[in-house]
């Protein structure tokens, strides 16, 4: 059996024709050794920056239309084959991210509201998962990682997190990205219940807190993504 299924075919229509032409490389194939996992051997998208991009100090607000949900959805449809949590990353039961994100927050204590965000996160860790089958996801899915074209979302690029587990994670950027009016956009386009969208809200906590006092001093624009975000699970 191969690591990882092939990528699925894509097309996209051509701007100057307006006929719809493949844009999958037709190297990349399911027994293919140059293939190692979803996304490998794409074609490559332009773009003209990240979400970021032109300037930092929070994350710019999302399109009108929030982060292309369908791409979520694409990917969550691929088959596992049978594949589980691999035990490391992120992806597995929120309980097991506890430690840390305690340690986390027991050095944060200057840097933002810990009693607030304690008793968000035991709730979030307590959030029940009725459907326990895990499903592809991206696993990073943070404003750096959205490439941007004329201020639409062209790609999601960093695939070095890609696994198989809580499609929950992958509803980080509601929080580490979208204002509050976007975020419920993006939760009922993506049809998502009360314990999935508490444990994604869970999954952008455990990435701000541990964030925010590792990079504080070395990497302002990491803190101040992680302020954002922990200001926004919050709300």
């Amino acid at each position: 059996m191969a690591p990882y299924p092939a990528p699925p075919r894509r097309s996209e229509t051509d701007s100057t024709s307006g006929s719809r032409r493949d844009v999958t490389n037709e190297s990349a194939r399911k027994d293919s050794p140059s293939t190692p996992r979803p996304g490998a051997g794409h074609g490559w998208r332009r773009g003209n920056g990240t979400v970021h991009s032109g300037g930092y100090g929070r994350p710019r607000a999302a399109p009108a239309r929030p982060a292309r949900h369908w791409r979520l959805t694409a990917l969550r449809g691929i088959d596992t084959g049978g594949r589980v949590w691999s035990g490391t990353g992120r992806g597995g039961r929120l309980a097991t991210e506890d430690t840390d994100v305690r340690a986390a927050l027991a050095v944060s204590g200057a840097l933002t509201d810990t009693a607030a965000l304690t008793e968000v996160w035991e709730r979030c860790r307590d959030a029940p998962r009725d459907d326990p089958a895990d499903l592809w996801i991206h696993g990073d899915l943070m404003p750096g990682n959205l490439l941007v074209r004329d201020g639409r979302l062209a790609a999601v690029i960093d695939l070095g997190a890609v696994g198989v587990g809580d499609p929950a994670v992958d509803l980080m950027p509601a929080w580490n990205l979208l204002d509050a009016g976007s975020r419920e956009t993006y939760r009922r386009a993506l049809g998502v219940d009360d314990a999935t969208w508490e444990r994604g809200r869970g999954w952008a906590l455990v990435q701000a807190i541990n964030a925010l006092p590792y990079y504080v001093r070395s990497n302002p624009v990491m803190a101040d993504i992680a302020r954002h975000t922990l200001r926004a699970v919050l709300d």
